[in-house]
């Protein structure tokens, strides 16, 4: 269980993480609620056509002078922009410029430069050229600007929350404990907030980039640092070189004190940009990627394609993290003191983000309909480092996951995954891009074979490299190495919506298995699959697996066997994006558990007889599922055997407290922990308060709440010596205890800790200072409601303005609060937090 389990178990309630991430309640509550018509809540929506963006001009190379205003948070920037015609004749240029002050534009000729005529709309400047120019000839474009991120109106996705494009953190420095830093996030097509561009994926130039600031910062950008020049007025300059074209959007910044790592993959320099105070653990928490970097390029047959690896952390981030060409930014959570790395590993991130160095960057996307073709593939590194460096189980957790993060989504959206009839671009970053995609790749990768799909990635990414692509250029690489025709599997997984619902079945008689399949989705909106698979059939203790190919509504298919089958599993590499509906009897869920090897039958059949426990074979399973050598699997029976009944317990009670405190794993520790405090709080008192010393904060969060629940005389004496404590983990237990049992005095650490927490602990975090206020209106305070009116206004994250917003709800039988509500509507532009306050009462 994770942490807002944890808070769910003592207080009843938790807020849904994956809906505070992916902004997907309101679409699953609205699914929930729709009332039953011919049309389901899920149905894909026909909105507008979104193709490609016309060239008109191939923006060749872009250099870039900038400075910084801090108190305003300015940037003062002069751009040259090289171009040509990319194939008629122009004399209109026009360029994305998001909120910016346009000073002068010149045509330059050598040193000098021509001022040239230009209108400019506060998104777009159209430049007269002053003449035609035809494809052969190039021409240089300067643009002296400024640009003013802050001033823009509020967008973003639930991918990436903000499109200002630059960001300014602690400018001013007032805040105490975060760096003043400034950074960029140009996807989807932010860069046209701080630079003048053709801000469209299919744009590719080279760049180079002049950053001046104070000596004391360290500047990371794209491609290779070339040197740094001190100026006259005590400023300093570092020039950034790009010499591979590359996306406009892949543009980068990052501005801060950094301590950087060194180290290196062949003759690649690997870098990892960090807060000073995390330098000791920054080889920890990325060490692997000169790892991840020889797997993938060997794998691929196609090296690593720039020059340079960095990953820096910032402060504040809009989203978890990007693939900046060669200089990939991730949000703070990354950087780990050694105890928190204890419980966490953020390979999957790093290898995501990697992989896009390939999939996105080398080859990109034409379009955001074919946003998959990044994200897909990037999702699905994850896996592959996974498989490679942890194992099958681990892998497979991912992909299990994955699918579950993408039936979730499809209650109440069903898109195809190459979609051109979006509402808009940043609807494409959802679970079906990155979730469903992932599956689907893999389903190929099963179909053709792994030879073959490496060989058809090197051939995609060596016949596309430095390109745009759509998914019919995917398609036919892979046609061209396999010869086979895979029209079939595209059209039916990537261009049309939803997936398979699967009922099966299956009887024995006279020698004959007989196994039926019925499709039944709703066919007006999703095909009839083909599908093949898979069927494994274990006879005597022998396995025997026989090959299906479904492609039709009902089929019957069957198979000679010796005996009575004693397990059939349907699909059974467990590959299948979809619903499957198999009934088997108890003692085939157990033979699957035994004898199929696979997490997902093993955790289909702890899931399917969790409440036949009183059955001694049942608890057998579960007990032989409590020394599994895979973590998860350990967690998952425990979380089965805590729903044993009073009577029944003791035959596992042992076994329970060893693994609470045993477990090699911090989380199974802390499950065994709170399944140790649903059965009985006050009889493991002392075990609770030796869990307190653990070394793994999510075992010793856990602890602080299964303490909680003794109702021990020293409760508030244990939990007190933690107020000091930093990690997420245990602030948000003990605020969960301290909303309801905190008193007057807990007051200053709820404002101390919501002046320190960030993302979605702080999100979390005034859900139980809502609570708190609720029970104590003694704290209904003036500095309250300043620092939530001050969360609810200016944060950047939207879901922690919506998270203030409610607390402040809890004061409104106050006039000033209700006046101050009021005004946080009126100038709160983000649609996403709008739509979310017309849902309040």
């Amino acid at each position: 269980m994770g942490t807002a389990t944890v808070l769910a178990w003592l207080a009843g309630c938790s807020a849904n993480k994956e809906a505070i991430s992916t902004g997907a309640a309101a679409e699953i509550t609205t699914a929930k609620l729709a009332a039953a018509d011919s049309v389901p809540v899920w149905a894909p929506k026909r909105y507008g056509f979104n193709p490609s963006r016309t060239r008109e001009h191939d923006l060749l190379h872009t250099t870039l002078r900038v400075r910084f205003d801090w108190e305003k948070q300015y940037l003062h920037g002069l751009a040259e922009l090289t171009l040509k015609p990319y194939f008629y004749p122009q004399s209109t240029l026009t360029l994305d410029a998001k909120g910016m002050d346009i000073h002068q534009v010149n045509l330059l000729q050598g040193n000098e430069g021509t001022p040239l005529t230009y209108t400019y709309d506060g998104q777009k400047l159209t430049i007269n050229l002053g003449k035609a120019y035809s494809r052969e000839q190039e021409y240089k474009i300067e643009i002296d600007y400024t640009a003013k991120p802050n001033e823009l109106p509020a967008g973003g996705s639930d991918a990436i929350s903000q499109d200002k494009g630059l960001y300014f953190i602690n400018p001013l420095g007032k805040e105490p404990g975060k760096p003043r830093q400034i950074w960029t996030q140009g996807e989807t097509e932010a860069s046209s907030a701080w630079f003048p561009t053709i801000d469209a994926p299919n744009e590719r130039m080279t760049q180079d980039l002049y950053i001046t600031v104070d000596p004391k910062f360290t500047t990371l950008s794209n491609g290779v640092f070339m040197y740094s020049r001190q100026n006259a007025d005590g400023t300093k300059t570092d020039y950034w070189k790009q010499e591979l074209p590359h996306a406009p959007y892949l543009t980068m910044m990052a501005i801060g004190e950094y301590a950087v790592v060194q180290d290196k993959w062949r003759d690649v320099e690997v870098s990892y940009y960090v807060e000073p105070a995390y330098k000791a653990t920054a080889r920890k928490v990325f060490g692997n990627t000169p790892q991840m970097l020889e797997f993938f390029s060997s794998k691929l047959g196609v090296k690593y394609p720039w020059p340079k690896y960095a990953q820096v952390v910032v402060r504040d981030f809009v989203s978890g993290a990007m693939e900046n060409t060669s200089a990939s930014t991730f949000m703070e959570d990354l950087q780990l003191n050694e105890r928190e790395l204890l419980d966490k590993n953020w390979d999957g991130i790093i290898a995501h983000e990697l992989f896009h160095q390939w999939f996105g960057d080398y080859v990109t996307t034409e379009s955001w309909a074919n946003l998959p073709l990044n994200e897909a593939f990037a999702n699905y590194a994850e896996y592959l480092w996974a498989e490679h460096k942890y194992g099958a189980d681990e892998a497979a957790y991912l992909q299990l996951d994955e699918l579950s993060q993408y039936l979730e989504e499809a209650e109440s959206k069903r898109e195809p995954l190459i979609r051109y009839h979006y509402r808009d671009r940043e609807d494409m970053f959802d679970s079906h891009s990155y979730a469903k995609g992932g599956r689907v790749l893999h389903m190929l990768r099963q179909h053709v074979g792994d030879e073959a799909w490496w060989a058809s990635l090197n051939h995609y990414l060596t016949k596309n490299k430095f390109s745009d692509v759509e998914v019919a250029e995917l398609r036919m690489a892979f046609e061209e190495v396999t010869g086979r025709d895979l029209m079939w599997f595209f059209d039916q997984w990537f261009m049309k919506p939803g997936h398979p619902e699967l009922l099966v079945s299956h009887t024995y008689e006279d020698g004959q298995l007989r196994l039926q399949v019925q499709q039944q989705q709703d066919t007006t909106y999703m095909p009839v699959y083909r599908l093949p698979l898979q069927v494994a059939v274990w006879t005597n203790d022998k396995r025997a697996e026989y090959p299906i190919v479904i492609d039709k509504a009902s089929q019957t298919f069957s198979f000679p066997v010796a005996a009575e089958p004693q397990a059939v599993l349907f699909d059974a590499k467990q590959q299948l994006l979809g619903t499957v509906e198999h009934q088997k009897s108890t003692q085939e869920l157990i033979y699957q558990f035994n004898k199929a090897g696979h997490l997902a039958t093993k955790l289909e059949a702890l899931d399917q007889l969790a409440d036949e426990l009183s059955k001694p074979e049942v608890l057998q399973m579960a007990r032989a599922a409590l020394k599994d050598d895979y973590w998860r699997v350990r967690s998952a029976a425990v979380n089965v055997l805590s729903k044993l009944k009073e009577g029944e317990r003791a035959v596992v009670e042992e076994e329970m407290k060893q693994m609470a405190l045993q477990d090699k794993k911090g989380a199974v520790r802390a499950d065994a922990i709170l399944a140790l405090a649903g059965w009985e709080a006050g009889k493991y008192q002392p075990l609770f308060a030796k869990a307190l010393q653990d070394s793994s904060y999510q075992a010793a969060a856990a602890a602080l709440l299964a303490y909680a629940a003794t109702g021990a005389a020293d409760v508030k004496e244990r939990l007190a010596a933690f107020d000091k404590e930093t990690n997420e983990e245990v602030v948000l237990a003990l605020a969960t205890y301290y909303a309801v049992q905190g008193g007057p005095e807990k007051y200053d650490w709820f404002m101390r800790q919501l002046k320190q927490a960030r993302g979605s602990s702080l999100y979390y975090l005034l859900q139980s200072f809502a609570a708190y206020l609720a029970g104590n209106s003694q704290a209904n305070s003036p500095e309250a409601i300043a620092l939530l009116s001050d969360l609810a206004q200016s944060h950047n994250l939207y879901y922690v303005r919506i998270g203030a917003y409610q607390a402040l709800m809890v004061m409104s039988e106050r006039p000033e609060v209700q006046v101050l509500l009021q005004e946080i509507r009126d100038n709160e532009k983000d649609a996403r937090v709008l739509e979310a306050y017309g849902q309040m009462p």
